[in-house]
């Protein structure tokens, strides 16, 4: 086991994570029953969107989109002209990935009479998952920041800093997060844990593996059916032989119903030579993903690529779903992950391509000279190329 370090344990102390799930679900289900009774009612709708997007993120209860659906379509049909229905499908899109839909909605939002500062903070969030105008959205972010001081607001910063390839620094933005909360809520706690390790196992160039583990075990400390959290340090465990652990992270999740874990645990059934075991969870794992594909393509299109890059073997599939990826977000780690797929797939045109795009769109950022694909472009002899 890798023991957190005696830094991390002054932080906040928030609700048991077991309570407030139990909590998170009563909540929910109410709100969903006041709003068959009357769906118009003032900020309802709202409060159902954040509590789903909750679930979704930290139960893994993916079921959340089709709910969201149901809940978007209700709106339509009762008040289908209102500002809040544009709102409101605005965020739904956005949470799914359909980011040209979100901001179509925010633009009916908007000229329906919406409050500028609403349009503003979700057209921001939508700005950055997608790698548009972030030198914009950085500046916000950084004024939101000193302006609040809330770790509602520092935690994107600290994201969005990472993606610039500075990872000390947005280190020193999550620690400030979690070192100035003063709420009792275990879920915003565990979330900036979660990011902590995501930063140093996955954004640095030479990935730490020990230190996110501390951030993921930190999380999970937080908030134990944390799917996510225990999706990656499970990884973590199987890399370095640790085949027991990484099973008992899983193993209590697998009713989520998220497709990583049953992927995730076939591999460590195969280290255990459980090849039967595992190629029943494979199953599951690949049935699981195509489902979601079939409803929420955009949403899962980043996650199935790197599925059928791994253990899913279908580089072709691999390839077609990085490119839907990247043609809906042009990040860094878009480009990187479709690069790689094409790769994969011997699509040699298609990866020179990419990469020359790749350079044209982030070449001259701190994060592309720190990305696998400055380190292709450095050994092709091709310069770097302009900033995006």
């Amino acid at each position: 086991m890798i023991a957190a370090p005696d830094q991390v344990l002054d932080y906040p102390l928030v609700t048991d994570g077991e309570i407030a799930v139990i909590n998170l679900a009563s909540a929910r289900q109410q709100s969903w029953s006041r709003f068959w009774q009357d769906p118009q009612r003032p900020g309802l709708a709202e409060y159902i969107v954040e509590q789903e997007q909750m679930t979704a993120q930290y139960v893994g209860d993916l079921r959340a989109l089709d709910r969201l659906e149901m809940l978007v379509n209700q709106l339509d049909r009762v008040s289908a002209g209102a500002v809040r229905t544009a709102l409101i499908h605005a965020q739904v899109a956005a949470m799914a990935h359909r980011f040209a839909e979100a901001r179509d909605h925010l633009t009916q939002a908007a000229a329906r009479g919406a409050l500028p500062a609403d349009v503003e903070r979700l057209r921001l969030s939508i700005d950055q998952a997608c790698g548009n105008r972030l030198e914009s959205v950085l500046e916000v972010r950084q004024r939101m920041a000193a302006e609040s001081g809330r770790l509602e607001d520092l935690v994107p910063l600290g994201s969005l800093v990472a993606d610039l390839g500075n990872f000390d620094e947005a280190d020193r933005i999550y620690d400030r997060a979690l070192r100035e909360y003063n709420d009792v809520s275990p879920f915003a706690a565990a979330w900036v844990c979660f990011q902590r390790g995501v930063l140093w196992g996955e954004l640095v160039p030479e990935p730490e593996s020990s230190r996110a583990a501390v951030w993921y075990r930190k999380a999970i400390e937080y908030l134990p059916c944390y799917v996510k959290a225990r999706v990656h340090l499970s990884e973590i465990y199987l890399e370095s032989g640790n085949v027991a652990d990484a099973s008992s992270l899983l193993v209590p999740v697998i009713s989520s119903g998220d497709p990583e874990v049953s992927w995730r645990l076939a591999d460590v059934l195969i280290a255990m030579d459980r090849f039967a075991d595992a190629e029943t969870r494979m199953q599951a794992a690949r049935l699981g993903f195509e489902e979601l594909l079939s409803k929420h393509l955009l949403a899962f299109a980043d996650h199935g690529a790197e599925f059928y890059s791994g253990s899913g073997n279908g580089a072709r599939r691999a390839y077609e779903l990085a490119a839907i990826n990247l043609a809906n977000r042009p990040t860094l780690r878009a480009f990187e992950q479709a690069y790689e797929a094409a790769v994969g797939a011997e699509e040699t045109k298609a990866a020179s391509e990419l990469l020359v795009s790749a350079r044209s769109r982030w070449g001259g950022t701190t994060a592309f000279g720190l990305s696998s694909l400055a380190q292709i472009s450095a050994s092709s002899g091709k310069p770097a190329g302009a900033t995006p």
